[in-house]
């Protein structure tokens, strides 16, 4: 017997495709469930047509998503932040981060599941990251971290602080005694 996948199935084919099933297997589990439909003329003209359709609308998608990779490929996003001992980041650099930047850099928004790094990123440097867009669509930015540049007032603030801190210390410390 001759049916319609409506769903993809594993082992038996893909929505849309026509397949041979066994009279017992598509009354018994397919037309029931809803998984496909009898293979008539009017039906297998409805599925062409929806296929074409699909079929084009893939391939515009599909021009959409390779000219957005040339946009993106050897992209440099740079970042500023606050270093501490041996080069380390207070915080991190994460997928999020990255996927905002780039976005406001593009003007698209990327989602930050396509941005492809295992970690959050914690070292000053440069660093290779992919974008995943679509199977076999990856383009690779350049992602820079940076140490941020402090003013003096910034580093006379921070001193100051410290140097507070140390005296109330020291003074809770005069009073124990």
């Amino acid at each position: 017997m001759k049916v319609v996948l409506l769903e993809n199935l594993p082992g038996k084919g893909k929505a849309g495709e026509i397949k041979e099933v066994s009279k017992g297997y598509a009354r018994n589990y397919l037309l029931p469930r809803g998984l496909a439909v009898v293979a008539t003329p009017t039906v297998m003209k409805q599925v062409e047509s929806r296929l074409e359709k699909e079929k084009l609308e893939e391939s515009i998608d599909r021009d959409k998503l390779v000219e957005l990779a040339q946009q993106i490929e050897g992209r440099e996003i740079r970042f500023k932040t606050r270093v501490g001992a041996g080069e380390r980041l207070f915080g991190s650099i994460t997928a999020t981060d990255i996927a905002e930047e780039l976005s406001r850099t593009i003007g698209v928004v990327i989602d930050k599941k396509k941005i492809d790094i295992e970690k959050p990123l914690r070292q000053i440097g440069s660093h290779e990251i992919g974008v995943k867009l679509a199977g076999d669509l990856k383009p690779q930015i350049t992602v820079v971290i940076e140490e941020e540049e402090e003013t003096e007032t910034e580093t006379e603030k921070r001193t100051s602080k410290k140097a507070e801190e140390k005296k109330k210390k020291k003074e809770n410390n005069e009073e124990k005694d």
